[in-house]
């Protein structure tokens, strides 16, 4: 497919889930009404359905969706492997545990019902903590297979860890389903305050990775290729990681852990409008923020108890296959 025709394609879907998460609901609103609300319509309930639940619960999924879609650029052109995905430094799993152990202490402690803040803020601090394990134990200096291995091996202790917090609340039934909730993502009863905790900081991470294209082009030659031509490789790196760290933690705080996202959609965008990181990147925004609203609706049309993560899974993973064994 011709890459001129990526930005308005990518655009025309990402408004057309947009306008369908703000229509589409237990309340079905026309999309005359969604305009009106989001204007000077004088639907109270409208107005009231989409300005307060719908317009930020949809915020927060472009947000997320875009975020991981960014990640999975930079991931994949990291460890120049496709099948790279936000999560394989351990950046999720330090996020849910965090998490986890914010509520799995809450009968204790009361940290998660002092304030709303506790949960995304312990989400945060385990992301960058387990980010932070990683860069120590592959040491400076060293290669992507070391950090690769490095997270293979923290993804295995933090997925224990989370699992030995979820056996000590077992019989704190209510405790169990928010870890539960947590650790298969979701974006019901997202607020205002979570726009403003999460997507600010979110779109600035992916406008600071935009002008990384380049770079990244060069890196997925080699290192020592990039070097070469004038890439400094360690600061690239660095900078790499702290981003992708930023834009997988803001995620997962927010809505939990949402899988598939990073590592389908940019795989898809580079079969369909080529490898160039300067298009896939923003490319691959578009496509995660329209690819997650899309399943967030999923969730939200089929009374079946889906959660997000779920979905992303049944409708990322087939499709993925497909492809995988199309002729090319």
């Amino acid at each position: 497919m011709k890459p001129r025709l990526a930005v308005p394609l990518l655009l025309a879907l990402l408004a057309l889930t947009f306008l369908a998460s703000l229509a589409f609901g237990e309340l079905r609103l026309s999309f005359g009404q969604v305009l009106g609300a989001l204007t000077n319509g004088t639907d109270e309930v409208a107005r009231t359905v989409v300005r307060d639940f719908r317009l930020p619960r949809a915020l927060v999924g472009l947000a997320v969706g875009a975020a991981l879609g960014a990640s999975g650029v930079v991931m994949q052109a990291f460890f120049r492997n496709p099948l790279a995905s936000p999560g394989l430094l351990g950046v999720s799993s330090g996020g849910a545990l965090g998490a986890v152990a914010v509520l799995a202490t809450g009968p204790i402690f009361g940290f998660a019902a002092a304030t709303m803040w506790a949960l995304p803020l312990a989400s945060v601090v385990g992301a960058f903590a387990a980010t932070g394990m990683v860069l120590m134990l592959a040491q400076r200096g060293a290669g992507t297979e070391r950090l690769l291995l490095s997270g293979v091996a923290l993804n295995a202790l933090l997925g224990a860890g989370t699992s030995f917090l979820l056996t000590t609340t077992a019989g704190h039934f209510e405790v169990n389903a928010q870890i539960l909730f947590w650790l298969m993502g979701g974006l019901e009863s997202r607020s205002w305050e979570h726009v403003w905790m999460g997507v600010p900081a979110i779109l600035v991470a992916c406008l600071l990775l935009l002008p990384l294209g380049r770079a990244m082009d060069l890196l997925s030659l080699g290192e020592q290729s990039a070097q070469s031509l004038g890439v400094d490789v360690r600061r690239l790196r660095r900078q790499l990681i702290v981003l992708s760290t930023v834009l997988t933690a803001l995620a997962t705080a927010v809505a939990g852990i949402v899988g598939f996202v990073g590592l389908v959609v940019p795989h898809v965008l580079r079969l369909a409008f080529g490898p160039d990181h300067r298009r896939l990147l923003p490319y691959s925004m578009l496509g995660g923020a329209s690819f997650l609203l899309a399943c967030d609706l999923v969730t939200r049309t089929f009374p079946l108890g889906l959660r997000l993560g779920v979905v992303t899974a049944l409708i990322g993973g087939p499709f993925f296959l497909w492809l995988l064994r199309r002729p090319r």
